[in-house]
């Protein structure tokens, strides 16, 4: 292993997603961060360069850089979510650059799922608008853990640090309002590099970090001791051969915690227990494995275990239910409706549901409930209850953002319907996931 790859793996990794309203910047931003951090390739950089020439363009259009689709490069706007993958020493990134138009709001719901911290971008000249608020609100939803205002265009109105203070002073109200911890507010100009990489010399009255400082030194929480650790088995492994007789191993990827050889652990929904007698990680046995490692378990008891079961520490196992209320974020062109048969994908689990009831529909700017709205339609964010034919080992999303998630599909061709978070909507207030005895109905789907 070369010391550029040793510094390079020992760097922690941030997953990040830009929002913003429309022509607020965001592909414009994401272009400079990676040109100014000299994350692009030269034959990249080239190819921007004669694409802004061929539009008349004196200078390069950063933009370009992350509008990959025909459509966005022809109309000047993101439709599609465009992942980038950079590093510099300090950290490695993944970075979600999702689209600000209204009907496209499901795409920032795809790249704010897994982001660690989500950077909300503002036109200065037009401040804090219906689409931010959006954007906010779906970051709190989604429990992103930091949140970045970035108050773009600056050069616009004159570096005015009035003009920041207040739009941020707006933002952070909003953002409080939603239980959203941590805001933190960066004036910048993409278009010319103020605050991004390098900090501004037109801004001497601002003594934060420029954005990618900010990115390199927030805090990623791994805390390993306040997470409730969970295995969903991917795949049974008996080789059962010569050398491996009589081994039986449980695979996966560990959705969060930490799993150690010796602890007593319950295999869910069946309810039975054991004891981890071993993990074995890259072709070796270790006494101790954590998310996200994916790893196969041993116990010392053989046990019923198949692909869908859920391990987890016997002290620590969630609670079986059948009926869940959640917020859900609608996805597909086709609505949502109570009485919807449906498939329920909870980690590597797929059982049969039916959506029992709709009781509202959320209105983003204003966080205002729309009662019995009958039905969601794509974008639409509400609350639904949904009645499962099978038990799940399912957790709250505010304690568990893999394991308290879940996705809604049509069992007729596998369309996914709705990204679901189970319990309260925003972290203002306590969540909660209800359970009631099993009860089913194989053929009438009457759960």
């Amino acid at each position: 292993m070369t010391v550029a790859t040793e510094q390079l793996s020992a760097t922690t990794l941030l997953r990040f997603a830009t929002a913003g309203s429309v022509d607020d910047g965001k592909s414009t931003l994401v272009g400079r961060l990676l040109h100014d951090s000299k994350s692009i390739l030269t034959d990249q950089l080239e190819a921007v360069e004669h694409a802004s020439r061929s539009r008349g363009q004196d200078t390069p259009d950063l933009a370009l850089l992350t509008d990959g689709l025909r459509a966005e490069r022809e109309q000047g706007i993101t439709i599609d979510v465009a992942y980038r993958y950079f590093a510099t020493a300090r950290r490695r990134f993944i970075l979600a650059d999702t689209p600000g138009h209204v009907q496209y709001t499901r795409n920032m719901v795809t790249g704010a799922s897994t982001a660690d911290l989500a950077v909300v971008l503002v036109d200065a000249r037009n401040g804090v608008v219906e689409q931010t608020r959006r954007h906010a609100a779906v970051a709190a939803l989604l429990r992103v853990p930091h949140v970045a205002l970035a108050v773009n265009k600056m050069d616009l109105v004159a570096y005015a640090e009035p003009v920041f203070a207040a739009i941020a002073e707006e933002f952070t109200a909003y953002a409080a309002s939603l239980g959203i911890p941590e805001i933190t507010a960066i004036p910048i100009s993409a278009l010319t590099g103020d605050n991004v990489v390098e900090p501004s010399a037109h801004m001497d009255w601002y003594g934060g970090p420029t954005v990618l400082e900010h990115l390199e030194t927030v805090p990623v929480s791994h805390d390993l001791a306040h997470c409730h650790a969970r295995l969903p088995v991917q795949y049974v492994i008996r080789p059962q051969t010569a050398e491996h007789p009589d081994y039986r191993g449980y695979a996966g990827q560990i959705a969060a915690g930490a799993f150690r050889v010796g602890e007593s652990v319950t295999v869910l929904p069946s309810g039975r227990t054991s004891t981890v007698a071993g993990i074995d990680l890259l072709g070796e046995s270790v006494g101790i494995a954590w998310a996200p490692q994916s790893v196969t378990i041993r116990l010392a008891d053989d046990i019923d275990v198949s692909r869908g079961d859920l391990i987890a520490p016997s002290d620590d196992a969630p609670a079986l239910v059948q009926d869940v209320e959640a917020t859900v974020c609608h996805v597909a062109d086709t609505p949502l409706g109570a009485g919807q048969r449906v498939l329920l994908k909870h980690t590597t689990r797929t059982v049969k549901a039916i959506v029992k009831d709709i009781p509202s529909r959320l209105t983003l700017d204003d966080l205002s409930q729309h009662p019995d709205p009958g039905q969601l339609v794509a974008n639409d964010i509400g609350r639904v209850v949904v009645r499962t034919a099978e038990p799940l080992a399912l957790d709250v999303y505010a304690d568990s953002r893999r394991t308290g998630s879940f996705l809604l599909i049509d069992p007729s061709d596998g369309t996914t319907l709705s990204a679901a978070m189970a319990g309260e909507a925003f972290a203002t207030t306590a969540g909660h996931v209800h359970g009631t005895p099993r009860h089913q109905d194989e053929e009438g789907w009457d759960f």
